[in-house]
């Protein structure tokens, strides 16, 4: 497999990252991903992420993360100043979709916002409601969101259902509701660089 690029990635940002390798023809890229669930407990990433390159790295050109921070606090970083790797920019998914100076307006606007990717939104209650059991205990509601007032949904892609998911999990939070498209940002940006610099189309 050499003179191929590996990305490793969050299973969050398998749809996304699939679509821009069809999109732009990058069949030197090649995918693998640690389950998103891993979120939930972000304190085990670095270390499945070290295994990860380390069991890849003699079969590959490059490796490239295509991670933020990601709650790990900076354990990611960490591994990747050890691997002599690069990630994503940012301190999660929200920063690099939105890009970096458009989130900081987001966040100035309003520091009580809870945000939705297309992943979020479409596995809410995967990833929100039940791990936090809201349907057994409604009172946690206000325990874990009472400081918020409003929920960004930031969209990757224009999709009616996950729009309306998006609108439900607002409503389910109590919160007041914004949609910002932003694409893939710099998603986008980071994988065509990575990309560019190897293509050997």
């Amino acid at each position: 497999m050499k003179d191929t690029i590996l990305v490793i990635a969050c299973g969050a940002l398998v749809r996304e990252i699939t679509e821009l390798k069809e999109r732009y023809g990058w069949d030197h890229l090649q995918l693998k991903c640690i389950d998103a669930k891993l979120h939930m407990r972000p304190a085990l990433i670095p270390g499945r992420l070290r295994n990860m390159i380390r069991k890849y790295k003699d079969d590959y050109d490059e490796i490239f993360v295509a991670y933020a921070d990601c709650g790990t606090t900076g354990g990611i970083d960490k591994v990747i100043d050890e691997e002599g790797i690069q990630r994503l920019p940012g301190a999660h998914c929200y920063q690099f979709f939105a890009g970096t100076e458009r989130f900081a307006a987001l966040a100035d606007a309003e520091p009580g916002t809870f945000y939705l990717t297309d992943f979020l939104a479409q596995h809410f209650d995967q990833f929100v409601t039940r791990p936090l059991k809201f349907e057994q205990h409604p009172e946690l509601r206000d325990a874990y969101f009472g400081n918020y007032k409003k929920l960004v949904y930031l969209s990757q892609k224009n999709d009616a259902a996950l729009l309306g998911a998006a609108k439900r999990a607002a409503e389910k939070l109590e919160l007041e509701f914004e949609h910002v498209a932003v694409g893939y940002g710099e998603l986008e940006t980071g994988l065509k660089n990575v990309a560019m610099r190897q293509d050997r189309g």
